[in-house]
């Protein structure tokens, strides 16, 4: 997967990768609205070309309040982001040519009061989606937001994927619907942030399609 070229959906205005960052953008920005006053932390994992927050961020009141870092490994993204970040005279966005599985990146960022997962659980394991949300209770702050995504295609795994949210101290705020073509989930941690633990992977990226040849379509509602 060339992860640069995966971007070029967001410019066709009818994908339904389009579509998904239209949502993950909203609810984005009422994170941000219903955050407390005073200074912010996000962080996003995997986070791409930094779509899902900068583009809310340029234009949001709580844009001055807001320190972000944005974890990603495909320097030609993090390039990108860090263009349309200064572009946007967002100084206090930090980008990251780094392996976001990787706890250290997040280090004196957390626990964060946004924490975006969005482009990762569809190209992990279940075993590491579960890994990554337990290591979520150490990156989000107490009454923190989780904004997450997940495709919706057989097996659907976004009702597991919210189960295991809430059986790691997280309540549901809103999952998109079942018909929308994606998923896109929002978790509020109602529990005790844990300290964050170093030298920890949280997941290993094998990418959708591996994914689809060795755990195929059964059964169930998409």
């Amino acid at each position: 997967m060339d992860w640069q070229t995966w971007h070029d959906d967001y410019d066709l205005p009818d994908s339904p990768l389009a579509r998904r960052l239209r949502v993950v953008q909203e609810q984005v920005r009422a994170a941000l609205d219903r955050s407390p006053s005073g200074p912010l932390r996000v962080i996003s994992l995997c986070a791409g070309q930094g779509h899902d927050l900068l583009g809310v961020l340029a234009g949001h009141p709580r844009r001055v309040d807001v320190r972000a870092r944005l974890v990603e490994l495909d320097a030609r993204n993090t390039a990108a982001a860090l263009e349309t970040a200064r572009g946007a005279g967002l100084s206090r966005v930090e980008v990251v040519t780094a392996d976001a599985a990787l706890t250290d990146h997040y280090r004196g960022m957390v626990p964060a009061d946004l924490v975006l997962a969005c482009g990762v659980f569809g190209n992990i394991t279940d075993e590491d989606i579960e890994r990554t949300i337990d290591s979520c209770s150490q990156l989000c702050k107490t009454g923190g937001t989780v904004i997450w995504t997940r495709h919706r295609r057989l097996p659907d795994r976004v009702p597991l994927i919210c189960d295991w949210f809430e059986g790691h101290g997280f309540d549901r705020q809103w999952v998109s619907e079942p018909d929308a073509g994606f998923g896109v989930g929002v978790h509020c941690f109602a529990g005790e942030p844990r300290r964050l633990a170093l030298g920890v992977r949280m997941f290993t990226f094998v990418g959708s399609d591996l994914l689809r040849q060795t755990n195929p379509p059964v059964g169930g509602a998409g």
